[in-house]
């Protein structure tokens, strides 16, 4: 115990001699302050002050910097990480329909279909030209625009349904335009009574257009005319894959 007292005294001691040490430095300063031989010596000494000060700044401004910097890297880096994910689930995940460059077509005689409308307005037919028409088909739906369509249209429609519905549209146009480009002479008679509808339900709006209704879904697919159908063709709508054309108690899917 007395060893103790006497350490702690001894440290009391040396922080009271401390403290005296810095009063009497204070003083010794501000006695050099008033000589005025040491007046240069201090003004010199107050402008390295400021050089420092100022060099501080700018050392903190470059610190600021390049840790905003390194703030920004980091933010590439977690944006490069995740389109690397990203990527190697497109790669993992390749759908089964992949976007087509350019809107497929399939070349039919032209001036047969034509000839033919004529045909049926004067009781007689002509042999067709051989120039072709081409039948325009829907383009896929590209990944991208897929996203881009919104939730509460999509619902809980796949990307693959989507173009599952495209393809069998596709199908629909390609039966009902290769009847209207066949020769009547070679018809059947269910085939006639097709081509006689396509040509009724045409008007002054569809003319240089592709068109469907419902009633060749049924006829060329096995697709239902149903609920999620019809909300299929919402999306192609919003796509600018499809327009409708109304008139005539009647719905017209123009291809666009």
């Amino acid at each position: 115990m007395k060893d103790m007292a006497s350490s702690c005294l001894e440290d009391l001691c040396f922080h009271i001699n401390a403290k005296i040490s810095d009063i009497k430095r204070c003083i010794q300063l501000r006695d050099i302050g008033e000589d005025k031989s040491c007046k240069p010596v201090l003004h010199k000494i107050q402008n390295e002050v400021h050089l420092v000060h100022d060099l501080l700044n700018k050392m903190e401004i470059m610190v600021k910097q390049q840790e905003e910097l390194k703030d920004m890297l980091k933010e590439i880096q977690k944006t490069a990480e995740r389109d690397q994910k990203e990527a190697q689930h497109l790669l993992e995940h390749i759908p089964p329909f992949l976007p087509k460059s350019t809107k497929s077509c399939i070349t039919v005689p032209a001036e047969e279909h034509k000839t033919q409308k004529k045909a049926v307005e004067t009781k007689s037919a002509k042999k067709p030209a051989k120039e072709t028409r081409v039948i325009k088909e829907v383009a896929l739906i590209t990944t991208e625009e897929f996203e881009r369509v919104p939730a509460y249209m999509k619902g809980r429609i796949t990307y693959d349904q989507i173009n599952a519905v495209v393809q069998q549209i596709n199908k629909a146009v390609q039966g009902k335009y290769k009847i209207l480009c066949q020769s009547l002479k070679c018809m059947s008679a269910p085939v006639r009574n097709l081509y006689h509808r396509f040509i009724e339900e045409e008007t002054k709006d569809t003319k240089g257009v592709f068109f469907i209704v419902e009633a060749d879904i049924k006829e060329f697919t096995e697709l239902k005319v149903d609920k999620r159908f019809h909300s299929i063709l919402n999306i192609l709508r919003h796509c600018q894959r499809v327009r409708e054309l109304r008139g005539s108690g009647l719905i017209r899917y123009v291809i666009c």
